[in-house]
């Protein structure tokens, strides 16, 4: 209950503040997004299959979000931040679509 509530002050928040992203730091939002729903669906699979634990989830998501940043900016720095970029959503992605078809045949038993 605590975390839906927070979630919902942070959608408001967010409505009515409507914070900007810095220029520098616009090409890593979209990764560090996707990374932060891989982390959500993983909590949500391990949930699913009763083994979920706040701590693995809190550190699955804050390092999936640091390392998929970290990946795009070495990419950045070295010239090929696009192709980095493409292969973090592509293998964030499948990870993704593989725990969403966890959770469709748990969920759906099928």
């Amino acid at each position: 209950m605590i975390a839906l509530l927070g979630l919902a002050l942070g959608v408001v928040l967010g409505l009515v503040l409507q914070p900007t992203v810095p220029t520098e730091l616009q090409p890593y939002l979209p990764i560090a997004v996707v990374a932060a729903l891989d982390a959500l669906f993983g909590g949500l699979r391990a949930t699913l299959d009763g083994i979920f634990d706040d701590r693995v989830f809190v550190t699955s998501f804050l390092s999936n979000v640091v390392l998929a940043a970290l990946i795009v900016f070495l990419g950045d720095q070295l010239g090929v931040g696009s192709q980095l970029s493409t292969a973090v959503v592509v293998v964030l992605g499948i990870r993704i679509f593989s725990n969403a078809a966890a959770i469709r045949r748990h969920v759906f038993k099928a």
